[in-house]
């Protein structure tokens, strides 16, 4: 079987699908492995070390793309020189990486009319039997890591509390939104730079998690339930937002720093920091808002953009895992490693929907688009 790693081309995705490392774990497992002349220069890793590792390296992409059995990416397939990069693809070839299906279920078909597999790592369940596959939780906590980095060097004072002979200056306070892999991963960070925490979420469960990572939790009674299946937030009705907008009023009030990462799978994310509440907010407060790819948790937010109101800073970071990409890209080929040695045996990809890790993963095969809410998207009947 020949696996191919491709060049990333999306504008700022600097992460690559494998490291030499897991390139050579494949090598010593009998794969022939195919890299594309550059794929790892955006994460520092060199042509050589991949050619140390056993790879094969391919300059042409279409000519990468044409020979793979197996072929790895990270971002979804686009275009290349206005040729769509799956046309590249031979029938029958299995794609692997994070394909945005929810998302883009129009991409999703595409693969399915070209009779191709697809896997994508975002639909991984959360089990304990898949941990070491989830790739979405891997980069979430370079992105709740990257994000609290970012508002302390916004941020026109200091995180820790300081004492000295000019007087002592009191610790930050943080406010996070959302307490998934991304919001614990901030709550534990700015802890290690000194700052007071508190968090919330809608799903009540978590809050032994806040606590345990030193937050103080904020709890908020909702009249319905909030988790969606595989322990994700789902979304809630307009007047549990409502309920939980009124409360939080009062706590970004108070906060010099609010980090929101609150997301709901294939849906715009969720309003939770309104216009009257970035008005109230302290002067030289920073928001950096997580989810600014899905639409953003704050009324202010502009995906890619710094925004000023009030003298409030609200970033909205874009890929925030590609801007630490030596170790976004380690984290993520242990992933694709972990599912590809899962998926095939004695050379061979071996499907079996019966396990719940490859009937979740995989959304297209044989022509046929397997995930429900892709179909559902697309207007197909279940």
């Amino acid at each position: 079987m020949k696996i191919a790693i491709a060049k990333e081309i999306e504008i700022g995705e600097f992460r690559v699908a494998l490291v030499p490392d897991t390139v050579a774990r494949l090598v010593k497992g009998g794969f022939e492995v195919l890299v594309q002349t550059g794929a790892g220069a955006g994460a520092h890793f060199s042509d050589d070390a991949y050619e140390a590792a056993g790879a094969k390296l391919i300059a042409d992409p279409a000519q990468l793309w044409g020979e793979a059995d197996l072929l790895l990416k990270v971002s979804p397939p686009s275009e290349r020189d206005g040729q769509p990069e799956i046309n590249w693809l031979k029938p029958g070839a299995v794609l692997l990486g994070m394909l945005d299906p929810l998302s883009d279920p129009a991409g999703i078909k595409k693969l399915a009319d070209r009779q191709i597999t697809a896997f994508s790592l975002e639909l991984i369940p959360r089990t304990s039997r898949a941990q070491s596959m989830d790739a979405l939780s891997s980069q979430a906590n370079i992105a709740g890591y990257k994000a609290t980095l970012l508002a302390a060097a916004y941020l026109p004072r200091i995180f820790p509390m300081m004492t000295t002979a000019a007087g002592t200056i009191p610790p930050a306070k943080v406010l996070v939104i959302g307490a998934g892999v991304a919001g614990l991963q901030v709550i534990a960070t700015a802890r290690r730079l000194g700052a007071v925490v508190e968090a919330f979420d809608i799903r009540p469960a978590v809050k032994e998690e806040v606590q345990s990572v030193g937050a103080k939790f904020i709890d908020i009674t909702l009249e319905e339930d909030a988790v969606a299946d595989g322990g994700y937030a789902k979304e809630v009705s307009t007047a549990s937002q409502e309920r939980v907008r009124e409360v939080l009023t009062e706590h970004v009030k108070r906060a010099d720093v609010v980090i929101t990462t609150a997301q709901v799978p294939g849906k715009r994310a969720p309003l939770i920091v309104t216009e009257s509440m970035v008005a109230q907010m302290k002067p030289g407060s920073v928001i950096v808002d997580i989810a600014a790819e899905q639409g953003g948790n704050c009324a202010y937010t502009e995906p890619g953009k710094d925004v000023t109101q009030y003298g409030v800073t609200i970033i909205g970071p874009i890929n925030l895992p590609a801007s630490v990409p030596i170790d976004a890209s380690q984290m993520y080929a242990k992933n694709v490693l972990t599912l590809v040695q899962y998926l095939v045996k004695d050379g061979e990809l071996k499907l079996d929907f019966a396990d719940d890790i490859i009937d979740s993963a995989c959304v297209t095969h044989a022509g046929e688009i397997r995930n429900s809410r892709v179909r559902e998207a697309l207007s197909i009947p279940v």
